[in-house]
């Protein structure tokens, strides 16, 4: 092992880490002036384990942020292998939407980062459409449906809904517009 390659967590230290980045997101996107003590005893750490893991306010957001996005994309193969092409297509549509509504939570906490110099935002589209491509190229959908018009109609969809339930019917709305006839 060099000293360029991290040690791999222990399991223990892994499920804090874990625990800790599901427990700050909810957190930011209640209150993204939540304190950093909060955070840790509701994740039921101390608090210099959070430091161990994040040693900045920032470093926590940043790392809240990658998590979610990185669930959300792995959701996509996941999807793919285990649901019918358009069942598939729909649940990762309704997870895309949880993801928008926790980064919204985050925003504050988000735009810290952001103007910190964090380039939190590079790689996020490109990850996205890697992730939605598959799912609209096997789903029975009109011809020519661009990946990123269908991530940009989900987030208006997030953004316009009143509730979990109005952007259910929403996104019900978007996917039989989707669909071929």
């Amino acid at each position: 092992m060099t000293a360029a390659t991290p040690r791999p967590l222990r399991a223990d230290a892994r499920r804090n880490r874990e625990r800790l980045l599901a427990t700050a997101v909810a957190a930011f996107s209640r209150d993204p002036e939540v304190t950093l003590d909060a955070i840790a005893k509701e994740a039921g750490v101390g608090i210099g384990t959070l430091y161990r893991h994040f040693p900045t306010r920032e470093a926590l957001v940043e790392a809240a942020y990658r998590n979610e996005l990185a669930r959300l994309v792995e959701a996509s193969a996941s999807l793919r292998s285990t649901l019918p092409p358009d069942e598939a297509l729909r649940a990762f549509l309704g997870r895309f939407v949880d993801y928008l509504t926790a980064k919204q939570g985050m925003a504050d906490a988000l735009r810290a980062v952001i103007a910190g110099g964090g380039d939190l935002f590079a790689e996020s589209r490109a990850q996205l459409l890697a992730a939605i491509t598959p799912l609209l190229e096997s789903a029975t959908l009109v011809e020519g449906v661009d990946p990123f018009d269908v991530l940009v109609a989900v987030n208006g969809v997030t953004l316009a809904a009143g509730s979990r339930e109005q952007a259910d019917r929403l996104l019900d709305l978007l996917f039989d517009g989707l669909r071929q006839r």
